[in-house]
């Protein structure tokens, strides 16, 4: 069985369902639209959920795009994963982007847009030095491990 917590959660549109897990171990619940819009193509949008929550501390929310959005037409989110702190109290919103080129993507009020996943983070303190301890990879970056990346 996996462990759980309680989420605190407001429902600021009644009228949507509030998010459920759909299959037991499911990582992610469904976010939804509060509104009708129509995402043009490479045009974003900040869509309202219709919920806030309460993540207790040392727990963070991660926004994740749908696969079936993305595979399907395009749409994912610009700043994937969004991160809501545990202090943050506001309305969760989805920052949708459609980067299909042709076509327009249509948003219907209760759409599941994204998707939301709780994780324990920690708290990290910061020390100050000179000097790092050496590692094998070193200050390696991208295309360090073998991917040849030409700008």
């Amino acid at each position: 069985m996996m462990e759980g917590i309680a989420v605190p959660l407001k429902q600021l549109d009644p009228e949507l369902p509030i998010p459920a897990y759909a299959y037991p171990g499911d990582a992610g619940v469904d976010l939804r639209s509060t509104i009708d819009l129509v995402l043009h193509p490479f045009e974003r949008a900040l869509v309202p959920c219709g919920i806030a929550v309460s993540i207790p501390r040392g727990y963070a929310g991660f926004v994740l795009p749908r696969s079936g959005l993305a595979i399907k037409h395009g749409v994912s989110l610009v700043n994937a994963p969004g991160l809501i702190d545990s202090g943050y109290r506001g309305e969760l919103q989805s920052v949708l982007v459609n980067l299909d080129a042709h076509k327009p993507f249509e948003i219907k009020r209760g759409d599941r847009i994204a998707q939301l996943v709780i994780m324990r983070v920690s708290e990290a303190t910061f020390e100050l030095h000179e000097k790092l301890p050496e590692t094998k990879r070193g200050s390696g970056g991208f295309g360090s491990s073998g991917v040849s990346l030409s700008v």
